[in-house]
């Protein structure tokens, strides 16, 4: 992501949520950033390593994405 986007690692999806409440409070803006030749960047984030599932951060983020249409104009 950092090659993509030509900068230091964005903020993650959890941490954001963490941040402002919950993932509700987010807006895909937040999230989502475009990179090199328009490639659409987004970091799940995770629990510290040996605590918790770090799937749950990436079903959490595909599920925000989803529903806040960050999917409708890509093949």
């Amino acid at each position: 992501t950092r090659l993509i986007l030509n900068s230091k690692a964005q903020d993650t999806v959890l941490h954001l949520a963490a941040k402002e409440g919950s993932v509700e409070d987010l807006e895909v803006e937040d999230v989502l950033k475009v990179g090199y030749k328009g490639i659409k960047c987004v970091e799940s984030g995770g629990p510290e390593p040996g605590v918790g599932c770090a799937g749950r951060g990436v079903i959490t983020s595909i599920n925000f994405l989803e529903e806040n249409g960050a999917y409708d104009d890509v093949d």
